[in-house]
This record gives C-alpha cells, structure tokens and sequence, in this order.
C-alpha cells in the first residue's frame, strides 16, 4: 500500500510515516517513480508506534523497544520491559519535579495575591 493508505488505516500523518521510516521505525519499498510502498503488516506496527508516543516514548527509545515486536526471544523481551520501567520511572520523576514547581510558583501568586489586595502590614494600593 502507499503512504496515504496506510495514513488513512492508521490516523498517521503521511509526515509522521515519514518520520517513523526516517527513524527506521517502520519500513517501505521503493516504486521506480520512488513512491513508497508499505507491506500489511506496517499497520499494526504503526498503531503500536503511536500508543508507544502516546505514552510518553521518544523514537530513540521505542527503536529500543520494537525489535521485542520482532523477537520472541525472552531476553529481548525483558530488555523491552526494563526500557519500559526506566522510562516510566522518568517520567515519574519528571512529574514530581514539575509538581514541585507547580506548588512553588503557586506560593509566589499566593504572595502576589496578598501584596495586590494589600496584606499583612501593607495598605491597599489606593490608600497610600
């Protein structure tokens, strides 16, 4: 199939099947016009590719992940698994590291807050 079959089958830009072929995410055959054709079986790959973004994955590491797809071999499949918890762990941390900031600049409009409305020790703005 070409490239905007296989867009329509997966709700993938005709950009992002570029962009997973560039990455060696998925693959195609060329036509002597050198339009790209795609097997049946890229379909199911590039659903697992996006749920895989869609999770949080970069294509670095869904490269990292997708030769369990190809593989049965139990190694493979639990180098996937220890990609997946690492990268789960990231994100983990990066969520506590953003609620850290998030609760930090809360504080600095609380404060705000007060300063405007002429808190503690300090008149209105109008009455100075």
């Amino acid at each position: 199939m070409r490239i905007g079959e296989l867009a329509r089958l997966t709700g993938a830009s005709a950009r992002s099947l570029r962009y997973y072929e560039e990455q060696g995410l998925i693959h195609s055959t060329r036509s002597g016009g050198g339009q790209r054709h795609y097997a049946g079986p890229e379909v199911a790959r590039v659903h697992l590719i996006r749920r895989l973004f869609d999770a949080g994955l970069g294509s670095r590491v869904i490269a990292q992940l997708l030769p369990c797809v190809d593989s049965g071999e139990a190694d493979v499949a639990e180098e996937a698994f220890g990609t997946m918890v690492r990268e789960r762990d990231r994100l983990t941390a990066d969520i506590t590291r953003l609620v850290e900031t998030r609760d930090s600049l809360d504080a600095l409009i609380e404060a705000n807050t007060r300063h405007r409305l002429g808190g503690p020790g300090r008149p209105p703005s109008g009455e100075r």
